[in-house]
Formats: C-alpha cells, structure tokens, sequence
C-alpha cells in the first residue's frame, strides 16, 4: 500500500497482531473460547475411546461423541450469553 493511499479500515489496519485480536476477542465473550477448548477435548477424548470401545457398534460411538461436542458446545455459547446479558443488563444499566 502506497503511503498516499488512504486506507479503507483504519483501526483494522492498525490493530495487526493476530494475538492482540485474539486477547480483544476472549474479553469480548470468554466462554466461547472455552467451548472451543471443551469440544476439542470431546473430540480428542472420543478418539481416544475409539481405540477403546470394545464390543460398541462404532455408529453408536459416533453419535454419542458428536451429541457431547455438540452439547459442550451449545452449553458454552449459551453460558456466554447469559454472561453477557449479565454484564449488560445487571452490572452496567444503562439510563
């Protein structure tokens, strides 16, 4: 980009560290990347299990991880939620 260009998103541009937006991100919601972190660890933990499942149909393995990823996801994205309800609604009123 030449210096007599103007730059379309300034503050985007400004910000470039990937980790700086990472750290403004996990203030923003805190739990979604926890819920991240749960479902990689069903997901790891299921894997482990396949190894392990003895006599179990692997069709029934493989729903019943998909159901705890997707439950230990939702539980996080809806705990997020109502924290953020909470810090909008109870902490800050806004009048």
């Amino acid at each position: 980009m030449s210096p007599s260009q103007e730059s379309v998103f300034p503050e985007y541009e400004r910000e470039t560290s990937q980790t700086s937006k990472l750290i403004k991100k996990v203030k923003e919601t805190p739990l979604v990347p926890i819920g991240m972190g749960g479902f990689a660890a069903v997901v790891a933990y299921g894997l482990y299990k396949l190894k392990h499942r003895g006599d179990t149909k692997m069709s029934l393995h493989l729903i019943h991880m998909r159901v705890a990823a997707q439950g230990f996801a939702v539980g996080a994205l809806t705990c997020g939620v109502l924290y953020s309800m909470f810090q909008d609604y109870v902490v800050k009123p806004k009048e």
